[in-house]
């Protein structure tokens, strides 16, 4: 069973940058997409970015494309979000999620978080106005 863990989080002004991590403990971490979604107080939970197991496809939000980056790295079993040009309205808890399957799917199959296995325990990002 794979186990997430996200760090990375903190305070930053509008405008600046940061850069999330999910390390993977399962050895099959290769083997599954991952994603990066994010929830607001009092809102639902909000699909980011995915990539597929090899790295070869990526899919953003239209809310954080051109501003984030997801990429991951299978030798170290981590997963990455780079966020640049953040603004107030970033300001979210960030969790990385798993789901099983080498097979791209369409963008939207991804936005849906029933469609994901596994899920870390979030990290927040707060952006200062």
């Amino acid at each position: 069973q794979a186990q997430l863990v996200e760090s990375g989080g903190g305070l930053v002004q509008t405008g600046g940058s940061l850069r999330l991590s999910c390390a993977a403990s399962s050895r099959t971490f290769s083997m599954t997409f991952m994603g990066w979604f994010r929830q607001a107080p009092g809102n639902e939970r909000e699909f980011v970015a995915v990539i597929s197991s090899d790295g070869g496809h990526t899919y953003h939000a239209d809310s954080v494309r051109g501003r984030f980056t997801i990429s991951r790295d299978n030798a170290k079993n981590t997963m990455y979000l780079q966020m640049n040009s953040l603004k107030p309205e970033d300001t979210a808890v960030y969790y990385c999620a798993a789901g099983r399957g080498t097979l791209w799917m369409s963008g939207s199959y991804y936005s849906r978080v029933a469609n994901y296995d596994y899920w870390g325990q979030g990290t927040q990002v707060t952006v200062s106005s």
